[in-house]
């Protein structure tokens, strides 16, 4: 029986509605995944989340609690000056081995024990300070020994966050982890000093100790599947060689290491001047200062909250750039503000941009980064920032002694713009994101035994590339040579056969036979479509010939 008219129309209809109704679900779907709070939804984001927020608060509360204690041991002001030194220090010196532990190591377990560190020692200085056996200098070394903690966790909890959420949603993922230490910027100080002033300097080693157990106790309730090693596990000096030449060979890690540490060189000088520009304004001090770093703590957390629709309307090059200049116009605002109510929305401004540029770069450095280096490259990241944060605060304080502190925030905000100009011109970040999935496509190569008689291992491949392609082949190989000493090979060349135009051999040296059967797990989809890309150049009728040699003992 054929089809009425009426059967057509009401199948149309059916077809129509189940469209609507799948276009409503990916509406609804698109306003989560935009939302900036959709990474809560994942129960161990979300605590892991509460745990970051819980130990940046105590770390701002330590801060706090040790300097004033110094200033209570101590009149020295290079003794108290060297209370932040010591806090900070361990961060530029134990950066790249802390991220390299937490990329061999089990990460649950390794940032459990970060937070049981700094609570044994947050109970130590209680009990120095409470039994009356705390010196100026015993506390500078407890200061220190608390900023080994802090930072052993900071690149752990970085390559963490991108395990436990969609791609999609990093973005907002790190936002939060930003919000988290801005509001605890706010927080922490308020805290400690309240407690000081109703009880003494000691109850804040105690709250923050057992804030840190509290901290501890949820990260071991998570329950993550360990990391198998059947290579064992690889020894600390190699990580950290092969972290470092993994950002050295990245294009595009290299072009993010270049922004953050110009962006930070500048606008730093927002932080470290702002105490005198607090005690210089209009009814300012002590009160001033807080209100003004609230006020970029609130500007940071209200950016945090538009990011996503930002970033869909603008590049990464964009968000950098027009970053940089709303931040450089804040700073120059702040520092030409006769008054505070003046300067509390420049603040504000500032603190929104920063969050804007520090996210967008953050962002950046984690799409760069293979999971298996991801912690030693986000620690070499915050490296940068801590470098470059030391040197600008050095510099333009300089500066605002030879000349004025608004004059040398002025020229920081100019100099800051035309240097991040110069650095998107010059230092060109690939658009084109790498496929940084793991590939399975590279098989292991079995030896007649183990190859332990050497110390190094020479693999050669040879390829026969016809003369009018030579050139392509060269400029290749370039990308092979960063490829296969990111991925930790020792050197790299390529050789030429003079009797035969056609021979290339490419000539790869690993440390040792069991470092270069690591390399096979570091392998990605983009280096399997270099591989492709190699192959198509070669002409022979069977595949490039591989050799592998080890190289005996003198």
């Amino acid at each position: 029986m054929p089809d009425t008219p009426s059967q057509h129309a009401s199948e149309d209809a059916d077809a129509a509605q189940a469209a609507a109704a799948a276009e409503l679900r990916a509406s609804q779907a698109q306003r989560v995944a935009d939302s900036p709070f959709a990474p809560l939804a994942a129960p161990v984001f979300r605590m892991l989340w509460l745990a970051s927020l819980t130990a940046n608060v105590c770390m701002w509360m330590n801060d706090v609690a040790s300097a004033w204690l110094m200033t209570t041991l101590t009149d020295s002001p290079v003794l108290v000056a060297l209370v932040q030194t010591a806090s900070t220090l361990p961060v530029f010196l134990l950066g790249l081995p802390s991220g390299a532990l937490a990329d061999i190591l089990d990460r649950r377990r390794y940032l459990m024990v970060t937070q049981f560190w700094v609570a044994a020692v947050a109970i130590v200085l209680c009990v120095a300070v409470l039994g009356g056996a705390l010196t100026p200098w015993a506390l500078l070394v407890l200061t220190f020994v608390n900023g080994i903690g802090l930072a052993m966790r900071w690149p752990v909890f970085s390559a963490i966050v991108p395990e436990l959420v969609e791609r999609p949603q990093l973005p907002a993922a790190l936002a939060l982890n930003s919000v988290a230490m801005n509001v605890s910027r706010v927080v922490g100080p308020l805290t400690a000093g309240a407690i000081i002033a109703s009880a003494g300097t000691a109850w804040v080693y105690v709250l923050n100790a057992l804030l840190s157990l509290a901290a501890g106790i949820a990260i071991q309730r998570w329950r993550r599947a360990p990391t198998h090693h059947p290579l064992g596990r690889e020894p600390l000096g190699s990580a950290m060689r092969v972290g470092w030449q993994f950002v050295r060979e990245s294009p595009r890690m290299r072009g993010v290491l270049w922004r953050i540490s110009v962006y930070f060189l500048h606008a730093a000088t927002l932080l470290a001047l702002l105490p005198l520009v607090a005690r210089d304004i209009e009814g300012g001090g002590a009160a001033a200062f807080t209100v003004l770093l609230a006020s970029m703590g609130a500007g940071a957390v209200g950016a945090a909250m538009v990011l996503p629709r930002l970033r869909r309307s603008m590049s990464t090059e964009a968000m950098v750039r027009r970053g940089t200049l709303v931040q450089a116009l804040g700073m120059a605002l702040v520092a030409a503000a006769p008054s505070l109510a003046l300067a509390v929305p420049a603040m504000l401004l500032a603190g929104a941009a920063w969050m804007s540029t520090t996210n967008t770069l953050t962002v950046a450095a984690q799409l760069a980064l293979p999971h298996w280096v991801r912690a030693r490259g986000m620690s070499i990241y915050q490296m940068a920032i801590m470098g470059a944060t030391a040197a600008g605060a050095a510099i333009w304080g300089q500066v605002a002694s030879l000349t004025s502190v608004h004059l040398s925030m002025a020229l920081a905000a100019l100099s800051g713009v035309l240097a991040m100009a110069l650095v998107q011109r010059r230092v060109r970040d690939s658009s084109a994101d790498e496929d940084l999935t793991p590939s399975h496509a590279f098989q292991q190569p079995r030896a007649a035994g183990t190859p332990t008689a050497g110390r190094r291992l020479v693999t050669c491949v040879e390829y026969l590339v016809p003369p009018a392609r030579e050139a392509e082949f060269r400029a290749l190989m370039q990308e092979s040579r960063r490829s296969r000493l990111g991925s930790g090979a020792l050197t790299w060349e390529l050789q030429h056969d003079i009797a035969d135009p056609r021979r290339f051999i490419e000539r790869v040296v690993d440390a040792s036979w069991t470092e270069y059967l690591r390399r096979f797990d570091r392998y990605t989809a983009s280096d399997a479509a270099l591989r492709d890309r190699k192959l198509a150049f070669h002409v022979g009728d069977e595949p490039p010939l591989v050799t592998r040699y080890v190289v005996e003992d003198d």
